[in-house]
């Protein structure tokens, strides 16, 4: 199953989070589960908070970019569209709430889910939970807003 992000426009692929086009950042994957979505990442050693533990910012990113991921296929989802017809949906973020429930361990892969709590005009709501090996350790709430033309670069 291709991924949401494979489907951006190359000239909205560059994002740190979820950008195909940008070699040094995350590049999360994400894909329909059900009426849920998943993104499994892989930290590295550069993402720790004190040794042994997850950075809470790479949490936040994540969840950000499995949010604004989401919110995307949700739209193409509910006009019945496929996700590569034009116009395409791009989504940024108007809002982000994460908290933090664990500490996250360093080293095993992470997944994110997330599932849609709204979609109203050009705001799609997304909840997300952060979990390694099976437990729960952040939660958040990405407020998903329609990406305005004059966001993107001419």
């Amino acid at each position: 199953m291709q991924a949401f992000q494979d489907y951006y426009p190359e000239n909205l692929a560059h994002c740190y989070g979820c950008g195909r086009n940008n070699a040094d950042g995350h590049q999360i994957k994400t894909v329909w589960d059900g009426e849920e979505t998943v993104t499994r990442f892989q930290p590295r050693p550069e993402h720790t908070a004190i040794p042994g533990f997850v950075y809470g910012g790479l949490l936040a990113s994540l969840i950000d970019c499995h949010g604004t991921g989401t919110a995307a296929a949700a739209m193409y989802r509910a006009e019945n569209r496929s996700m590569d017809s034009l116009p395409a949906f791009r989504f940024v973020t108007g809002s982000l709430q994460v908290s933090y429930l664990k500490p996250t361990p360093l080293g095993p892969v992470l997944e994110i889910r997330g599932r849609v709590k709204e979609i109203k005009g050009r705001k799609v709501v997304v909840e997300a939970t952060g979990f390694a090996e099976g437990v729960a350790t952040a939660r958040g709430e990405v407020i998903a807003l329609q990406m305005p033309d004059t966001f993107v670069a001419r």
